[in-house]
């Protein structure tokens, strides 16, 4: 079940990283309990998210899908 705050399908890989910086420092910042509880459920949506997709990149290139391949046309 993900939070419904997090639109993990339309950001960047960066930009989840970037995401998951910014609510670990907010998450040592604050001492409210229940506040702290919500940022644990967003910010464990943005590293499964993470991590899910770098598994299928790692996937691709163990299957030897590169991306490269596709730019180069021998005919």
């Amino acid at each position: 079940m993900t939070h419904p705050l997090t639109k993990v399908g339309t950001l960047k890989d960066n930009e989840l990283e970037d995401k998951i910086i910014d609510l670990s420092s907010r998450y040592w910042k604050t001492t409210n309990p229940e506040v702290q509880q919500q940022i644990m459920l967003i910010l464990d949506d943005y590293r499964q998210e993470l991590s899910a997709r770098r598994a299928k990149q790692q996937v691709k290139e163990q299957n030897g899908e590169n991306d490269l391949d596709n730019l180069i046309n021998i005919s």
